[in-house]
């Protein structure tokens, strides 16, 4: 009991000096690959880059502790962290106060979700999620992530579109009209380190030398160049006439929030009081704020658009800004312009970007322990994501933990890889983290390095902790490029076309619902909860389609002696004996089918004398299938047709005692194989006869 509540104790067993250096080594060596990983899957999220480090000082120790597998690196990843942003980015602005709460509350209920299936033993749960499902829309979102990363890159900012795809349109377009060369050189450079380093030697941290290398260059060559000044140092009233109008649509989006959220509170007050005039009156005054808030958030967006298109220049003081103009005197050459978010401009303090973009400040020290505030009605709203979350989260994980327990042969729980990761999303909740999972490239790492217990974790957890008490400063000049391009150099992998092949050759309905999977993720994006969604309905469709259609093939003898489907084998029947084998339980909703299919046979065969039904794959019958299986015996008999059973489990045949059909069948007519059938109602049904060759005695092929 002790182990089962604390598999941590099971490391104590045999566990020496040498044991712990390997360990020891094997941790420092994930936390170089875990650190700025982590920051860059924490701006994935939407989140500022040191959350990634507050969600790798907890998770990764209490996931080794109370998980099964011993070399599982958990902490953000890749995929948990898009579908964060994807729940999160309807209720906030990605970055803001309330964002990071709710992000924190998802990390709570993630935990809480996980941790319930694995104590209640429901991991199977997980099977939901087909492999072409999740193929699909692991692949769509590999490409969702990487161009996602496109505006750091090329260091342009744009507002996000409805769609996904809208959004990399917007980006395209900036780019044509201003792209920062040193951000994107800048990023270039990170690309190829880490690519030429990963063939040099995997070994070596190419993700921690990449990042290293650009923020000393940053810091060397001034790479971030801001300033502040008033509106009024820029010398174009055109700026000056939009920027005023861009904060006349922000005070008035203000303004109809609050009518909305009276009017949201006179909805709930009343439903409460069941007053059906008030409740229309304010459902109407409910759609009327949201239109108008959404026609406010356009126009604001396009005089973001016009705002972050101007370029400028300042004079030689750097204190003055002309538009770019060639024939402006006494100019800095740099190229200035106006950073933008989505609240209002400032007049007395707006920022003027003459560089490129970098993590900026990283706050010193552990983020306090506290419990999320919980929000009821945000956590109904969360509730789908964050199921969501944890099977695809616990699906990363534990097919992590199952590749590498087959190399170490260690023994694998799911349900306890369960407890382990609700229990560290529940515990990072406190510590401020948002959603994560098992890392595949860092538990390869971890793995590759030689670890042999969770202690290795443990050693991960406790350099990050070293990083955020003593050397966030060192990341202030980390550029925001090289986070993209970490991010888009750990998303590759996740491509995955040989999946789609692999799937249409098992069956070609998987390859389909493969591919429309990965297609209606791209296109729902960034609501990936929609594609999942049809890729699930999908599968079950088709497995409710098999279920009510099963396979009812008619036998004959094979070259083996095993009597085969004669469709498919291109075998001659027997004119007097139907071998009918039903490839499946036989319930409610496909009872009638099997019923179909004999009366089919009997109208088109009239010689048929007998029929054995081949029971070997019908593993359980309910009330329905016992229903319509009684009629059938009836109906066959009646016709004068005899009937008899063929290798009937023991569950089947416990249904056929209870309800006493077992005593109309008759037990002389249940036989324990087929073969054995065949032998004993081959002479009797063949009484004068005019087939000289039974194709269930010999092979007889179709000529």
């Amino acid at each position: 009991m002790i182990n089962a509540i604390f598999p941590f104790m099971a490391w104590l067993r045999g566990y020496n000096l040498d044991k712990f250096k390997v360990d020891g080594i094997s941790g420092l060596t994930v936390a170089l690959v875990l650190i700025p990983q982590s920051m860059a899957y924490a701006q994935l999220a939407g989140m500022p880059s040191y959350y990634g480090l507050y969600a790798s000082f907890l998770p990764p120790l209490v996931a080794a502790l109370f998980g099964s597998s011993r070399q599982l690196a958990t902490g953000p990843v890749a995929v948990v962290s898009l579908m964060t942003s994807a729940s999160l980015e309807p209720l906030a602005t990605a970055g803001s106060e309330g964002y990071i709460a709710y992000a924190i509350m998802l990390a709570l209920m993630v935990g809480i979700f996980q941790f319930s299936l694995g104590v209640l033993r429901l991991g199977l749960v997980v099977n939901f999620l087909s492999h072409p499902v999740v193929n699909g829309f692991t692949n769509a979102a590999a490409i969702i992530i990487a161009s996602s990363q496109f505006s750091k890159l090329f260091g342009v900012d744009v507002d996000k579109a409805a769609h996904h795809y809208e959004t990399i349109i917007r980006v395209v377009e900036a780019a044509i009209h201003y792209t920062h060369w040193p951000t994107f050189f800048m990023g270039a450079l990170a690309f190829a380190i880490m690519v030429i380093l990963k063939r040099i030697n995997p070994r070596i941290p190419n993700v921690l030398v990449a990042v290293a290398v650009t923020t000393i260059m940053a810091w060397a060559m001034g790479f971030e160049h801001n300033t502040t000044v008033t509106l009024d140092a820029i010398q174009a009233p055109e700026v000056h006439e939009t920027a005023t109008a861009y904060n006349g649509c922000i005070d008035q989006i203000r303004a109809i929030v609050e009518e909305r959220t009276a009017a949201m509170k006179h909805l709930d007050e009343a439903k409460t009081a069941h007053d059906a005039m008030s409740v229309m009156a304010a459902e109407h005054d409910l759609r009327v704020a949201n239109y108008k808030i959404d026609q406010l958030k356009e126009e604001a967006h396009l005089y973001r658009d016009e705002l972050r298109s101007k370029l400028f220049v300042a004079d030689a003081s750097g204190s003055v800004f002309y538009l770019n103009d060639p024939a402006a005197q006494n100019l800095s050459g740099r190229t200035w312009r106006i950073k933008l978010r989505a609240a209002a401009l400032n007049p007395d303090s707006i920022t003027m970007s003459g560089g490129g973009a970098v993590v900026g400040v990283v706050p010193k020290g552990l983020p306090a322990m506290s419990i999320p505030k919980i929000d009821m009605k945000i956590m109904l709203h969360l509730f789908p994501y964050a199921a969501i979350i944890s099977l695809l989260g616990f699906m990363e994980a534990i097919s992590i933990a199952k590749a590498m327990a087959a190399k170490t042969g260690q023994r694998l729980d799911p349900n306890q890889e369960l407890i382990g990761q609700g229990l560290a999303n529940m515990i990072g909740a406190a510590g401020k983290s948002y959603p994560v999972s098992g890392s595949f490239s860092r538990s390869a790492v971890n793995l590759q390095a030689g670890a042999v217990t969770g202690l290795s974790s443990a050693f991960t957890s406790l350099a990050v902790v070293i990083v955020l008490l003593f050397f966030t400063p060192l990341l202030y000049h980390l550029p925001q490029a090289v986070l993209a391009a970490v991010i888009m150099m750990a998303v590759i992998g996740l491509v995955n076309v040989s999946g789609f092949i692999h799937a249409w050759k098992a069956q070609w309905y998987d390859g389909a619902i493969s591919i429309i999977s990965f297609i209606c993720t791209l296109a729902f994006a960034p609501h990936l909860d929609r594609g999942i969604m049809v890729g699930v309905a999908l599968s079950l469709g088709v497995f409710l389609y098999k279920s009510m259609r099963p396979t009812v093939a008619s036998l004959s003898r094979k070259e083996d002696d095993a009597f085969r489907a004669a469709m498919v084998h291109g075998l001659q029947k027997c004119k007097y004996i139907d071998l009918v084998r039903f490839d499946g339980p036989l319930f409610f909703a496909n009872a009638s089918y099997l019923e179909d299919k004999i009366n089919d046979r009997m109208m088109q065969r009239k010689d048929l004398r007998h029929i054995v039904i081949a029971a070997n794959a019908i593993n359980d019958i309910d009330a329905s299938g016992e229903e319509t299986l009684s009629l059938l015996i009836d109906n066959v008999r009646s016709a004068g047709v005899k009937i008899s059973f063929s290798g009937v489990n023991e569950s089947v045949m416990r249904v056929l005692e209870r309800t006493h059909l077992l005593a109309r069948i008759g037990p002389e007519n249940i036989y324990p194989t087929m073969e054995k059938a065949v032998c004993a109602i081959h002479a009797d049904a063949h009484q004068n006869a005019d087939e000289p060759d039974c194709p269930l005695m010999t092979v007889c092929r179709i000529a």
